[in-house]
């Protein structure tokens, strides 16, 4: 489980291609305290450490995960939000976090507020995901409060430490993001179906 609160960004060193899947090598600030098997959130996104050398470590994405999420529009270089598993002493700080993205959404415009920027995203509602305002979200792995919503898209606002430290700094209108809906949402939605 994870909570949304990003510790730090990992940079996107190389990637090898294996049948359908993906093997991202990752470098991040804390790899050397990284082991085999452990999870960690990559924009969101709870892939398994298979490889651990140096100052790098190694994930692999298959093509499912490649499909359903953003990571396979990375490329070399590029920058992720990274998070492990919330350690069962710690503190909850963000919301309940699954590393299980739902969907993709599109980011429509980024606002500058001179002090915080007001991000705008729409996805497809016939997955039958929801947002309400005040309720939580998370973005690429980031755990943010709905400022306003509608029935395919939703905005956040970003403080200038979230900006500065997590990839919202790369989004631009246009680029794709991985969604996480908040869980208990997601099973009242549900059930209101049946």
């Amino acid at each position: 489980m994870f909570t949304g609160i990003i510790e730090a960004l990992g940079k996107l060193e190389s990637m090898e291609k294996d049948h359908s899947n993906i093997h991202f090598i990752f470098s991040c600030p804390f790899t050397h305290e990284l082991k085999i098997d452990q999870s960690l959130a990559h924009n969101g996104v709870c892939l398994t450490v298979v490889e651990v050398s140096g100052d790098r470590y190694k994930v692999t994405a298959i093509d499912e995960t490649l499909r359903k999420t953003n990571l396979g529009h990375l490329k070399t270089g590029d920058s992720v939000n990274l998070e492990r598993c919330m350690a069962a002493n710690g503190r909850f700080d963000g919301h309940i976090v699954q590393g299980h993205v739902d969907q993709t959404g599109t980011c429509v415009s980024v606002v500058n507020n001179d002090g915080s920027w007001t991000y705008t995203f729409q996805y497809d509602a016939a997955a039958g995901n929801v947002t309400v305002e005040k309720g939580s979200i998370t973005v690429n792995g980031t755990s943010l409060t709905v400022v306003d919503s509608t029935d395919n898209s939703f905005s956040v606002c970003i403080i200038p430490y979230t900006y500065e430290h997590t990839v919202f700094k790369y989004i631009q209108p246009g680029h794709t993001v991985n969604l996480e809906f908040d869980i208990v949402g997601k099973y009242v939605a549900r059930l209101l179906k049946k």
